[in-house]
């Protein structure tokens, strides 16, 4: 069940401060906090703009950093800016 869903099946208080977002956040689940989570993370960063095509070709590259990451592999600060620019597909 999505979080539209789920919300919409209860009584919504409104909140308008960052206390009350706050606090409204902590009595969501666990998975409904993730969600919330990667929604205001697409939108702050543009992610929600992405075609499914580029959303794809940016996990990708971020998957390869992460096994590089993993590996042992480490970049100092020029080759780190070129190596994102890579993954990044620039």
């Amino acid at each position: 069940m999505s979080l539209e869903q789920q919300l919409s099946d209860v009584n919504i208080e409104e909140v308008s401060t960052v206390q009350e977002i706050e606090q409204a956040i902590q009595r969501l689940s666990d998975a409904q906090r993730d969600e919330l989570e990667s929604r205001l993370l697409a939108r702050r960063f543009g992610l929600d703009a992405l075609t499914e095509a580029e959303r794809a070709e940016l996990i990708d590259s971020l998957e390869e950093a992460e096994r590089e990451i993993n590996e042992g592999q480490s970049y100092s600060g020029d080759q780190l800016r070129q190596a994102v620019r890579s993954w990044l597909g620039k």
